[in-house]
């Protein structure tokens, strides 16, 4: 199976941190290693997209999971995402470029909407991952490019112990 990743707006090299983009294509390229990995393990395999799906889960809580850090309740009850306060939170100046382009898109708009509707809604996969990324934050601890290119590799390192 080959894997390639193309450029066609060629925009990416400028929206996407660099650390960020080399870790994602890293982790999708080292699939191959990982999955034979597991499959000489008689615990059994891991299936591809779950692999795949996992980096981008991972890649989007360690973007976006500190959401529920910027939703307030009005005084109705209603839930309110703050929108500045949550781009500035994030102690990399690249990735607070990045996300000022992905909070303008319809993708990232659905998503804080459907934040703001539910109330005690089942916890998805995404869900889980940002609070346990954000439980694994300590106060003090800043969360650099570094932190995230860690997390990163932490998770497929999780998957292949699987």
């Amino acid at each position: 199976m080959c894997f390639s990743i193309t450029s066609q707006v060629s925009d990416e090299d400028e929206l996407l941190p660099h650390k960020l983009q080399a870790a994602l294509v890293q982790i999708l390229e080292e699939r191959s290693e990982i999955l034979s990995h597991e499959q000489s393990d008689t615990q059994g395999d891991i299936p591809l997209n779950s692999l795949v799906s996992e980096a981008f889960v991972q890649f989007f809580v360690e973007m976006v999971g500190h959401y529920s850090l910027h939703m307030n309740v009005t005084e109705k009850g209603e839930r309110v995402f703050q929108r500045e306060p949550f781009r500035k939170s994030h102690a990399s100046r690249s990735v607070r470029h990045f996300l000022q382009f992905f909070m303008e898109t319809q993708m990232f708009a659905g998503f804080i909407q459907d934040r703001e509707l539910r109330k005690n809604a089942v916890k998805g996969l995404f869900e889980i991952r940002a609070l346990e990324y954000l439980e694994s934050i300590p106060d003090s601890e800043p969360t650099g490019m570094n932190k995230i290119l860690r997390s990163l590799g932490s998770r497929m390192k999780f998957l292949q112990k699987r």
